[in-house]
């Protein structure tokens, strides 16, 4: 007995009787000619059905095994879920990937160290500019010039990065919820995360894949008013947290369904690799930004959130803390930068790009003193404009490898320089990907309608899973 998604089978008399009956009758589906015996016949298709269907005869009991996806909910992406079920107990679960693969890694190889940043930003789109800093700082590295980067660009990074963390927490509560039935968490989280999306579209034009940290600093200065444009919507965010707290922190049909759910303690976080919320809430403090500082972190004040629920409700209570130590810091960055002036670009004109654009007619561009220069004033400028953008700047042979925290636990970029223009070689650690094998340990054991928490808890990102 079969269909295109499950397989049943019963070890009793009964079923052993009606098996043998159903044999009697030719298997329409079978090649002509072919002697059938007393084989039983089995339809199935999907990748690993062959290994489920040799495995059905060996055992006794009933066994379901249940494609959940390809599917889009509480993944941000495209995930397969290959589940055996024991009536609604998952005895087996395992994780399908690949399905929104695109050569990022590999394409990088074919582009300009600056062009690097405009692929590697949609790895994990939901929080890009983690992935842009990870991929700058092992340039940097590459190329001697840690030092060098201006303090005022590394305060912007900042700024951007932990504005981001918000939004990637506030992505993660809102479908979590909204996956749980909560549907006014979902438009609570996507309200406040607008907000901080209209502030990244004032600095850099675009609300996601910015490419605005760029190898040296970052490409323009922030306009006119965006300090104040954060501070006024500051206390709305304050507003809008203190909203998803009520609606779930004591709600007792949320606590019911993530509470002891998608349990993973410090000893297998460990032994995975697991980073990020989901080691803070087994309750090891290890975050990057105080364990191995980078862009200036360790000027600023702030905690490191640790839980020892070890579960789903950890998570989450973990998120909505960070969101508050994120909100702490983006308060000292911008009072740094309204009193504090200077180069948002490292000095070395044999790398830096201009990085004091401004808006046109024709959008975004130059400013109009670098064009009068280019253009009018010297040749030897025009000449190396030209070559800076179509040909890029070399980077000494050698590798590099630079992580940040970003919202869900360790980036890190190892980069690989032949001497060139462009990539020998650019690898990413991202951390959805090391997190998603905790698939079985998180669902094992629990119920069908638990497999949806426990993927939501480890909030994976299938482009950086896939990239």
């Amino acid at each position: 007995m079969s269909s295109d998604s499950t397989i049943f089978e019963r070890a009793d008399d009964e079923f052993e009787t009606e098996a043998t009956e159903e044999i009697e009758t030719p298997d329409v589906f079978a090649p002509p000619g072919s002697d059938q015996g007393d084989a039983r016949v089995f339809t199935a298709q999907g990748g690993d059905w062959d290994d489920i269907v040799g495995d059905v005869g060996s055992l006794p009991e009933e066994r379901i095994v249940v494609n959940m996806g390809p599917q889009h909910p509480s993944t941000h992406g495209v995930l397969r879920l290959i589940l055996e079920l024991e009536g609604e107990t998952v005895t087996e679960a395992r994780a399908g990937i690949g399905y929104l693969h695109t050569g990022i890694e590999k394409n990088m190889e074919y582009r300009t160290w600056t062009q690097g940043v405009t692929f590697c930003t949609r790895m994990d789109y939901v929080m890009p500019l983690f992935t842009e800093t990870a991929y700058c700082l092992a340039v940097e590295k590459l190329l001697g010039i840690t030092d060098q980067i201006p303090e005022r660009a590394s305060a912007i990074r900042v700024l951007m990065m932990e504005l981001n963390r918000i939004g990637s927490h506030l992505i993660c509560l809102g479908t979590g919820g909204m996956e749980l039935g909560a549907t006014t968490v979902m438009t609570i989280g996507f309200r406040e995360r607008e907000r901080i999306l209209s502030v990244f579209e004032m600095i850099s034009g675009l609300r996601m894949n910015h490419a605005y940290i760029r190898p040296g600093g970052v490409a323009q200065d922030l306009p006119a008013g965006t300090i104040q444009a954060i501070r006024e919507f500051i206390p709305q965010l304050r507003k809008g947290f203190r909203e998803l707290e009520g609606l779930m922190l004591e709600n007792p049909i949320l606590k019911g369904r993530m509470v002891g759910t998608g349990y993973l303690d410090l000893t297998g976080c460990m032994s995975l690799g697991i980073t990020g919320p989901m080691l803070r809430s087994a309750g090891l403090p290890h975050d990057l930004r105080r364990a191995s500082p980078y862009c200036g972190y360790e000027k600023y004040d702030f905690d490191i959130v640790t839980r020892n629920d070890a579960d789903a409700y950890g998570r989450l209570r973990i998120r909505v803390d960070e969101m508050w130590q994120s909100l702490r810091i983006v308060e000292q960055v911008i009072d740094e930068l309204q009193n504090d002036s200077g180069p948002v670009m490292v000095a070395d004109k044999r790398i830096a790009w201009p990085a004091q654009l401004s808006v046109g007619p024709d959008g975004q561009g130059n400013s109009p003193a670098h064009i009068k220069e280019i253009m009018a004033t010297s040749m030897e400028s025009l000449i190396h404009h030209f070559k800076l953008v179509t040909e890029g700047f070399r980077v000494p042979a050698g590798q590099a490898y630079c992580a940040v925290e970003s919202p869900k636990g360790e980036l890190g970029c190892h980069a690989v320089s032949d001497g060139g223009t462009r990539p020998f070689r650019a690898h990413f650690r991202e951390p959805s990907f090391n997190n998603l094998q905790a698939v079985a340990a998180l669902c094992e054991g629990g119920q069908v309608a638990d497999v949806i928490v426990a993927v939501a808890s480890i909030d994976p990102v299938m482009g950086g899973v896939d990239r």
